[in-house]
């Protein structure tokens, strides 16, 4: 899938620095269209809205937190909206978090950092090269992805309130020959859209629109194996932290999964996962109570494919899909047996999967943003009574939003999960008229606004 924008909002200038935070004013609501960046403070919930952590009573007219809308089935969720952000002019392309902050990457070749979770600016880290198409962070290190093709390393720290970072290196590295400085074989030959990091091997991966992925061994930053994934641009990756299992898809419509070769840095293709034409945009992992695991892929008809993993192999088994979004899924993530789904559709989904089966609960639609949901990141909240998450979100209507969601337990299910075998599932049918923003509909109109 390819995403908006061809060129960066800022003048390359000097070289990679970090900068120190700068004042973040407080607005109110209305004013949010009118700055670069607006940021909403976060109120406190009333105690009137649950009881013995089961009945919901009706929120009262001053209460931040809003029941599930009438579409959602299950009145098992709870959620408010605790900042919400918007640049002035760009897109945001990425988020990542870490243990005290959130990073967005946008179309500037700052990448900012932000407090959990109400975002007050922190810094950021400036580059020399914009246009941050994915972020990742590890513990103390960010791995960011530059209009270059090439991606940077980070080491940061957060101490006293205070930010810092320092730039390690760039991969792969430039030629020390200067009668040839384009020449590098490592290097990706399109942008760089979504990477990997698996722990336990200190590996990078990232993926490439130009259907490339790439392993990098983090310790001496060269590239120890590169191969041709996929027909089309490669859109998401992911590795299984257990078993170091290698999970890829494209918009060629499959999702495919690699294996390392024992003793070796090359990968073997293991399984292809191909059940329909359309593109794949995003993938997830979840696992489940018996060591099994469900894999998630969001595809452009509007639907969240899944398949089990078998418990003795590596072997996964289609389970169905759900259905629930109008236009495309364009980024997941799974926390516990909770999946959260955004889509070109402008809203977010929240999926609960029953225990021991694969029967999914709609719990929730958020539909704050005014244009598609590109990123999304969720972190979890250790609670008494209820499961609290923390999920950050950003649009292509150039906001970025952050959302404090508590699930109480379990309710009647209503499910919404659709199986091919079983012709008499019936679907559930949202009303749905989401309000979007000019621009993006303008970059809709020019078809450029996935370029």
């Amino acid at each position: 899938m390819e995403y908006p924008g061809k060129r960066s909002l800022f003048s390359v200038m000097g070289k990679d620095t970090t900068r120190s935070p700068t004042h973040l004013s407080i607005e109110t609501h209305q004013e949010m269209y009118e700055h670069d960046v607006q940021c909403s403070p976060e109120m406190a919930c009333s105690p009137h809205n649950t009881m013995h952590g089961l009945i919901i009573a009706p929120p009262s007219p001053e209460s931040p937190w809003t029941l599930s809308p009438l579409q959602t089935p299950s009145p098992s969720l709870l959620y408010h909206c605790v900042a919400s952000l918007r640049r002035h002019e760009g897109t945001i392309y990425s988020i990542a978090v870490s243990k005290e902050v959130v990073f967005t990457g946008s179309e500037s070749n700052r990448i900012h950092a932000w407090r959990q979770p109400d975002c007050m600016e922190r810094g950021y880290v400036k580059a020399n090269c914009g246009e941050v198409r994915a972020i990742l962070a590890y513990g103390n290190m960010l791995f960011t992805a530059h209009k270059d093709h090439r991606v940077r390393f980070w080491n940061f720290t957060v101490s006293d309130g205070r930010f810092q970072s320092k730039k390690v290196c760039s991969i792969p590295r430039r030629s020390s020959f200067l009668l040839f400085p384009r020449t590098n074989t490592q290097q990706h030959k399109h942008c760089v859209s979504c990477m990997a990091y698996y722990h336990a091997e200190g590996l990078l991966y990232t993926g490439s629109h130009d259907r490339t992925v790439k392993a990098w061994r983090v310790s001496d930053k060269k590239c120890v194996d590169s191969f041709v994934a996929h027909e089309d641009h490669v859109n998401a990756i992911l590795v299984n932290q257990d078993d170091g299992c290698v999970f890829t898809c494209s918009s060629d419509g499959s999702v495919k999964i690699w294996r390392r070769v024992y003793r070796e840095d090359s990968h073997t293709l293991t399984m292809t996962l191909k059940f329909q034409p359309s593109p794949m945009n995003a993938l997830a992992l979840s696992p489940s109570f018996n060591n099994n695991c469900f894999l998630y892929s969001g595809s452009s008809d509007g639907t969240i494919n899944f398949w089990e993993k078998e418990r003795m192999s590596y072997r996964f088994n289609r389970g169905g899909f759900l259905q629930g979004h109008r236009f495309a899924v364009l980024c997941l993530v799974t926390i516990e047996k909770l999946i959260f789904s955004g889509s070109e559709d402008t809203t977010i989904k929240i999926w609960r999967r029953e225990e021991g089966s694969c029967y999914h609960e709609c719990l929730a639609v958020l539909d704050g943003h005014r244009g598609p949901v590109k990123c999304l990141v969720a972190c979890l909240e250790m609670e008494k009574v209820v499961m609290g998450f923390i999920l950050y979100s950003s649009s292509l209507d150039q906001t970025f939003k952050v959302w404090r969601v508590k699930v109480l337990p379990d309710e009647n299910v209503c499910y919404d999960y659709v199986d091919q075998s079983d012709s008499r599932t019936q679907k559930m049918e949202y009303e749905m008229k989401p309000v979007l923003s000019p621009s993006w509909v303008k970059k809709k109109l020019q078809g450029n606004y996935f370029q």
